[in-house]
C-alpha cells in the first residue's frame, strides 16, 4: 500500500527514484522501525510503506495512544506500543518477529536525541539511548531471532571537537577546514552524544560476540518537515513566523544539514549494502555557522513571503553548559558514496523552503512545543 504522502516531504520524482534505487531491497520485507513517530523515523517509515514493505512501528507507549506523525499511516503498519527501556515489552516484538516469512531488518531510531535535553534529564537519555539499545540486542540474541540488518542510528555528536593530542588523526581540507570521516577520532562532549557512542559499540560488541548484523549509520544533522521544534531549524523558523527577534545560543558554531529525505536515503542503502561490523556516516559535505543559517532561512522564508524582516539576537541563555559546545561538524561521505553511491540530493535552500512550508502550514503541531516565549507576530 502507498503512502497518502500525508505532509510528504518527497516529490513524486524522487520517491520513483528511491524505488529505483532499494525497492529490490525492500519490497514485501519485514522491516523493524523503533522510534518510528519520532521525526526522522516517520519519514523512514513513511519512505518503507510507500516501498511496499511489511512495517512494524515501534512506538514509546503513552496514556493516550496518539501517534503524531505515522497517524495517516496507521492502517499500512503494524503499531506496537512499547518501551525500548521495558525489557519484557522489548520481548514481545522479538518474540513476533520470531514468526516472520523472512530475515527481518531492524532499523533503531528510538532515542532521546535532544542535545539540551541530555543535561537536564541525563538518567533517561541514558536509559533511552543505551540501556534501550541492549535490551533490544540482548533479546534479539537470547531469542535467536535471525536479521537481515541491524542498522542503529548513531549521530554527528559523537565527535565533539578536536583534541590537540589526537589532531594528526584528523582530516583538514586546504583551507584548514575539519572533515569527518569513519576513522576520525570521537571525543562526545554531551550526555547524549556520549549514550550514542555506547549505542554504536554495543551494536558493534554483538556483532564480533554473536553475529547480529549490526551496522552503525552517523547522521550528520538532518532537518525538516516534523522535526521538534527546539531543534535550531524549528527554532528560528517558529519564531521567525511569530515574531520579530530570533533568539539563539552561539552563533559561530559550524553544522553540517542535511535534509531528511537524504538522511531517510542514507539508512535505506546503509541497510541494503552496507557490510556488517561496519560503520557509515554521511550529510551534506559542507557546513555553514549558526548566524549563516539562521540568515539563509530567514531570506527564504522572507522570499516565500512567510514573513518580514527579523533580528537574530544571541542569548547566553541559550548556551550550552560550560565547555561543552560543538564548534565545527562537517561530513566526509566518500565510503558509503563508494560503496553505494549515495550522495545528498536536495539542495539547503530547496530543503529550507520545504521546511518553512511545513511548519507554517501546521502551526497547530508545533505551536505547544517551542521553548521560547511571547509571541509578537501578527499570523499570516
Amino acid at each position: 500500500m502507498k503512502s497518502d504522502r500525508h505532509n510528504s516531504p518527497w516529490t513524486d520524482g524522487e520517491l520513483a527514484e528511491l524505488e529505483r534505487e532499494v525497492g529490490e531491497f525492500f519490497t514485501g520485507r519485514t522491516c523493524v522501525v523503533t522510534g518510528a513517530d519520532g521525526f526522522m523515523g516517520s519519514h523512514l517509515t513513511d519512505a518503507l510503506v510507500h516501498l511496499d514493505a511489511n512495517v512494524h512501528a515501534f512506538v514509546r507507549a503513552t496514556s493516550s495512544g496518539a501517534l503524531n506523525n505515522i497517524g495517516h499511516l496507521r492502517p499500512s503498519v503494524k503499531v506496537h506500543f512499547a518501551d525500548l527501556t521495558d525489557r519484557t515489552s522489548v520481548d514481545y516484538l522479538v518474540k513476533e518477529m520470531l514468526d516472520a516469512p523472512d530475515r527481518p531488518y531492524v532499523f533503531h531510531l528510538g532515542a532521546q536525541a535532544h542535545v539540551g535535553e541530555s543535561w537536564h534529564r541525563p538518567y533517561e537519555t541514558v536509559m533511552a539511548n543505551m540501556v534501550g539499545t541492549l535490551n533490544l540486542l540482548q533479546s534479539i540474541v537470547d531469542h535467536g531471532l535471525e536479521l537481515e540488518k541491524f542498522d542503529t542510528a548513531g549521530t554527528s555528536e559523537e565527535y565533539g571537537n578536536v583534541r590537540e593530542a589526537v589532531t594528526d588523526h584528523h582530516s583538514f581540507d586546504a583551507e584548514g577546514g575539519l572533515i569527518l570521516h569513519e576513522r576520525s577520532p570521537i571525543n562526545p562532549k554531551s550526555v547524549y552524544a556520549t549514550s550514542k557512542v555506547a549505542a554504536d559499540f554495543l551494536t558493534m560488541n554483538y556483532h564480533d560476540a554473536f553475529g547480529v548484523p549490526g551496522v552503525v549509520t552517523r547522521m550528520f544533522n538532518n532537518y525538516g518537515p516534523r522535526q521538534n521544534p527546539r531543534y535550531i531549524t524549528g527554532t528560528i523558523i517558529t519564531q521567525a513566523l511569530t515574531r520579530e527577534t530570533v533568539e539563539l545560543g552561539q552563533l559561530e558554531p559550524m553544522r553540517d544539514f542535511c535534509f531528511c529525505t537524504d538522511g531517510v536515503r542514507g539508512h535505506l542503502v546503509v541497510a541494503a549494502r552496507g557490510i556488517p561490523g561496519d560503520l557509515y556516516v554521511y550529510g551534506q559535505g559542507k557546513n555553514i555557522s549558526m548566524r549563516d543559517w539562521a540568515e539563509l532561512i530567514l531570506r527564504v522564508g522572507r522570499e516565500q513571503g512567510h514573513w518580514d524582516a527579523c533580528e537574530i539576537v544571541s542569548t547566553p541563555e541559550r548556551y550550552r553548559p560550560g565547555a561543552s559546545e560543538v564548534m565545527a561538524l562537517r561530513v566526509g561521505y566518500e565510503k558509503l558514496n563508494r560503496e553505494t553511491e549515495w550522495e545528498p540530493r536536495v539542495s539547503w535552500e530547496e530543503g529550507v523552503a520545504r521546511t518553512i512550508a511545513w511548519y507554517a502550514e501546521n502551526r497547530a503541531r508545533w505551536i505547544g512545543r517551542v521553548d521560547w516565549l511571547t509571541p509578537t507576530r501578527t499570523p499570516a
